[in-house]
């Protein structure tokens, strides 16, 4: 048997909700390509953002915890394979384009700098007088002009509608710029399911990769309204916590937001009653979301990540130590451009000296970030 991509496409209209965004009426692509026989245009779009150099090093750049400090904790790329299973789950109970949902969640990170928000915040203002650097942006370039595979096109030419969930991809800490992708409308159903299961699954993992290191403790969450329903629901009365007990609390605090953000946005699906996706985009709020007791109880969650993780000496020692590493890179090469490989030399052809150094240190993962810096300024290390 043989299933070809009319035939899924024509499996999306049928099970797909009325507001859901399908395959067969995508905006296309900048550069146009014939279709394939057996995969659809979000299909293609997730096989080609696996396959690139910027995804792959996602596995050695830093979430909270660098590389180097156990191979236990979340890297860049262990989030972003988490966070495509908790939208694929959502987009599955939502009746939302699974494929679309995947898409967007496996590049939404994919522009982010070695030494996570660190690396972030010191390229930006490095770059303060030349454009400055945002890791939605930049996520953008890549996959619009950085990347280089095929030989007529820059880029991977993927969907207006991916391209559309990586410039809409919003969070607390992300404020979306959709200057030349409908900035008058919301992003998609798809698109708001990433953004949802991104914050979902940093908190959850975060809380997780925290009691795991020690840099936060029992006594110091045991406050939180959620720990108390997490704890309850899984009949743990608070003794000889243990890595098995850890296991089943954030799997059951996984499972409960899910659980919540489906109900929810369900209601308000159910509420507002769009009968298209252009319906839906056009709505005066996103419909995905979490109840108002969850919202409640994920701020509290947040605020003591931030107080007691994020705020951590050996956190704050790190993102010391990476401010000082990529600022040496940057200023060194912008200094002494000819110290850039051949192949970066040959881009400032195309764009400023600046922008090419940011571009070059952004894509490094913490380990070819840190060893550069050895061969830049350590006299005992070959260059």
């Amino acid at each position: 048997m043989q299933i070809k991509r009319t035939q899924y496409e024509e499996i999306e209209a049928r099970t797909l909700a009325p507001y859901a965004t399908l395959a067969r009426d995508s905006r296309g692509r900048q550069y146009p390509e014939e279709e394939q026989d057996y995969r659809t245009a979000f299909q293609r779009d997730r096989d080609r953002i696996i396959h690139t150099t910027a995804f792959r090093r996602l596995e050695y750049k830093t979430q909270v915890f660098v590389n180097y400090e156990g191979d236990y904790y979340r890297t860049r790329l262990t989030h972003t394979l988490e966070v495509a299973q908790i939208g694929r789950s959502i987009a599955r109970a939502l009746g939302a384009n699974e494929d679309l949902v995947e898409a967007i969640c496996l590049v939404h990170d994919i522009g982010h700098s070695p030494f996570g928000h660190s690396g972030e915040r010191v390229l930006n203002e490095l770059m303060a007088d030349y454009g400055g650097f945002d890791h939605n942006k930049q996520s953008l370039r890549i996959v619009t002009k950085l990347e280089r595979r095929y030989p007529h096109w820059p880029g991977l030419n993927l969907t207006f509608e991916v391209l559309e969930g990586i410039v809409k991809h919003e969070s607390e800490y992300d404020i979306a710029d959709a200057a030349d992708y409908a900035p008058d409308r919301r992003g998609s159903l798809e698109a708001q399911i990433c953004n949802i299961a991104d914050e979902l699954a940093y908190n959850a993992h975060d809380l997780d990769d925290g009691l795991r290191s020690g840099m936060l403790r029992v006594e110091q969450v045991r406050d939180l309204e959620l720990w108390r329903m997490l704890c309850e629901s899984i009949g743990w009365d608070g003794r000889d916590f243990n890595d098995m007990i850890r296991y089943r609390l954030i799997r059951r605090m996984i499972g409960l937001e899910i659980d919540d953000a489906i109900a929810y946005t369900a209601a308000r699906l159910q509420e507002a009653n769009p009968r298209s996706l252009e319906e839906l985009q056009h709505l005066p709020f996103n419909v995905v979301g979490h109840t108002p007791a969850y919202v409640r109880m994920n701020r509290e969650l947040k605020d003591l990540l931030y107080s007691k993780l994020y705020s951590h000496y050996r956190v704050k020692r790190m993102a010391a130590k990476a401010e000082r590493f990529i600022t040496d890179l940057f200023n060194e090469y912008v200094a002494h451009p000819d110290e850039l490989p051949d192949t970066v030399q040959a881009q400032l052809k195309e764009r400023s000296l600046h922008r090419t150094v940011c571009d070059y240190i952004a894509g490094m993962t913490d380990r070819y970030a840190l060893e550069e810096h050895q061969r830049l300024f350590d006299p005992f290390v070959r260059p």
